[in-house]
């Protein structure tokens, strides 16, 4: 099962690279997603209870949401800087990776949350609740498995990028150098490999959390990492698959791609507007996030919903664009005169 999700990520990637290079614009729209998509997801994991929209909200507008903690928009702020930070960590080679850039990522996941831990190895044995017989080095050893663990990610590996990124995540969230946090940093730089060798990061949702949480368990306890490892690739092929249907949402087959479930009738997710009005998935993401279209309902996983009466708005959108020339300022104008 593993090496089928190996060929079968290895197929895609490949499938991928044929697009390459990729439009600026489309990166960036992509790229814009992802930092909610992976903040979200990766908060949830964890048990934040914010929504994807209210995610968006917090770290693309800078607005609060009411009846939620400080704690829990702190999460979401700290963690989009962290997934700033990896990029920028990015055009290192792995062999360049540090002890202190993953102590960084630790700090701004925690800061301003627990600055007395933020970016620091704990002092103090932890467990992980509600996994039987896994014990978790003892804290003095923590600071020398560390540097082993940095030591390892140096060595020169000929293994699958994926493999090696999987691997990084398994070893870390084993250590459990940090009193809190451990998890997010893992994830963050188990992207970062991914990243470095041209792969888009590893989306793992917010239903998924038992069986990630499972397979993790089973590697760590059972030492039967295989569950674990196809969970990963899984979760890579999902991100693979987002970048596909962006690209060519009309070569794509419906059996390749994420579905969205929970869609009410008579609304629209943004492949299906996509399709029906011939533009990119990127191109109606960014005019939803600049307000020239409105949002009807969200899925129960907090997906955008679309009425039909937005395939007309972006027609005309387009029409404004090309005939009259407007640029995006004045078509809000256009739609919303002050």
């Amino acid at each position: 099962m593993t090496n089928n999700s190996l060929k079968q990520l290895t197929k895609i990637k490949q499938r991928f690279d044929k697009y390459k290079p990729l439009p600026s614009g489309l990166i960036k729209n992509l790229d814009d997603w992802f930092k909610v998509e992976l903040t979200y997801t990766s908060n949830a994991i964890e048990g934040n209870t914010l929504s994807r929209k209210e995610t968006a909200l917090v770290i693309e507008k800078g607005l609060t949401v009411r009846g939620k903690s400080i704690i829990e928009h702190l999460e979401a702020i700290n963690h989009s800087q962290a997934l700033t930070f990896i990029k920028k960590l990015a055009h290192k080679k792995r062999q360049d990776i540090t002890e202190n850039d993953i102590l960084e990522i630790h700090r701004l996941i925690l800061q301003k949350i627990d600055d007395t831990h933020a970016g620091r190895y704990r002092t103090i044995a932890v467990r992980i609740a509600g996994v039987a017989g896994l014990t978790l080095p003892n804290p003095t050893k923590v600071p020398h498995l560390m540097k082993q663990f940095v030591k390892w990610l140096h060595q020169k590996n000929t293994r699958h990028p994926a493999k090696i990124a999987a691997d990084a995540h398994l070893k870390l969230v084993s250590i459990h150098p940090f009193v809190d946090g451990d998890g997010r940093t893992a994830r963050l730089l188990m992207n970062l490999l991914l990243i470095q060798n041209n792969y888009p990061p590893a989306l793992i949702r917010k239903e998924d959390r038992e069986n990630y949480i499972d397979s993790l368990e089973k590697a760590q306890t059972k030492n039967n990492p295989d569950d674990y490892y196809h969970f990963i690739y899984q979760a890579i092929i999902r991100s693979l698959n987002i970048y596909l249907e962006t690209l060519s949402p009309s070569q794509q087959s419906a059996k390749s791609l994420p579905t969205v479930e929970g869609t009410p009738p008579g609304l629209l997710q943004i492949g299906e507007l996509a399709k029906k009005t011939g533009e990119q998935i990127t191109t109606v993401r960014y005019w939803t996030k600049e307000d020239l279209l409105t949002v009807k309902d969200y899925t129960k996983g907090g997906y955008q919903l679309y009425d039909h009466s937005m395939i007309t708005r972006i027609k005309k959108i387009r029409q404004l664009q090309n005939k009259k020339r407007l640029k995006i300022t004045e078509i809000k104008n256009y739609f919303n005169p002050s």
